[in-house]
């Protein structure tokens, strides 16, 4: 299943963004992927009680997933929660965010630093890059971007777990040092084109595109991102592809992540973003989200984007699931 990222397709869907706006302020968000389990507290306290909380989310199913467990685990901390997670397009949740129609979004550090604010540096470090993030979104939007959870869903290069063992390669620099016949790469489109995407990647690691002792133009095949996985899995045509490291494939399929070891890539670490007013009148939110952030990891992200994408169960069922198994919730 093709997975839709909204920071890959943000200026393409400026128009949509535009019109969802205008349906925002007359109609209201609708949600596109129904409500959520109703729950409780284990110790049956409700901090929240009675207080009215919108939540969204992206379409795409991590933020979906993100946004589930989130209005689960509010509502049943006592808040009265509208689940309009599943936003229909690529940015009328942030619109809906910022109009005051929805308080709780996640979103993503390198979202905010690139698509948000248009920013260029490439801050390798996630804790220094949230600092700038959360900053310049208070300053400007009057967002607060709490602490980030302890996954970062951003890009990578990925191997079949035979074909890394049989090539000995852990990172990226490891790729760099085999034989040009070796060095092969599945991309989409887009990865290839953008500006901090596959060619200044290769750069960064001194095995330049297009040159015979780099990565001659012949060692890349372009195709669908959905089909880069499959492709990886089998090492053909490629002995690498591009992933995003939370992707449930890379688990189903068995796909070694290797290390980007010279931190080229922007981390995007996920970020409960609440409306300053709302966490202002409700601290208690913080609390709350920072129990559900410090749970959150890469490999379990990929555990649960996996049973949504590839067994195809509900996003609500898979959230309220996870948060029972935790202890969260009863």
């Amino acid at each position: 299943m093709t997975r839709t990222r909204s920071r890959s397709r943000l200026l393409a869907s400026m128009v949509a963004v535009l019109v969802s706006a205008v349906a925002l302020a007359g109609c209201g968000l609708v949600s596109s992927s129904g409500t959520f389990r109703a729950t409780s507290l284990p110790d049956g306290q409700k901090p929240l009680e009675g207080v009215p909380l919108v939540v969204t989310s992206k379409s795409f199913t991590e933020g979906v997933l993100l946004g589930k467990i989130t209005a689960t685990y509010l509502a049943a901390a006592g808040a009265k929660v509208s689940d309009l997670t599943g936003a229909p397009g690529s940015a009328s949740s942030r619109q809906a965010q910022l109009n005051g129609d929805a308080d709780i979004l996640w979103e993503y550090t390198g979202t905010g630093w690139v698509n948000y604010h248009n920013e260029t540096e490439t801050i390798s470090d996630p804790q220094e890059l949230y600092t700038k993030v959360r900053d310049i979104e208070k300053a400007d939007n009057n967002l607060d971007w709490l602490p980030p959870a302890n996954f970062n869903d951003t890009y990578a290069f990925g191997a079949s777990t035979p074909t890394a063992e049989r090539l000995k390669v852990k990172s990226l620099s490891d790729v760099a040092k085999l034989p040009v016949a070796d060095r092969t790469f599945c991309v989409d489109d887009e990865f290839f084109s953008r500006s901090d995407g596959f060619v200044p990647m290769l750069e960064k690691y001194g095995i330049p595109y297009g040159q015979p002792n780099g990565v001659p133009a012949g060692n890349v095949t372009r195709m669908d991102a959905g089909v880069v996985y499959t492709s990886t899995a089998k090492s053909a045509p490629c002995n690498f592809g591009m992933i995003y490291t939370t992707d449930g494939r890379v688990k189903n399929l068995k796909l070694v992540t290797l290390e980007d070891d010279k931190k080229f890539f922007l981390p995007y670490s996920g970020s409960t973003v609440v409306r300053a007013p709302v966490l202002e009148a409700n601290p208690e939110i913080a609390t709350l989200m920072a129990t559900i952030s410090e749970r959150l990891t890469d490999p379990l992200m990929q555990e649960l984007n996996g049973r949504v994408d590839i067994d195809g169960e509900d996003p609500a069922e898979v959230a309220y699931d996870w948060l029972k198994s935790e202890g969260l919730v009863t």
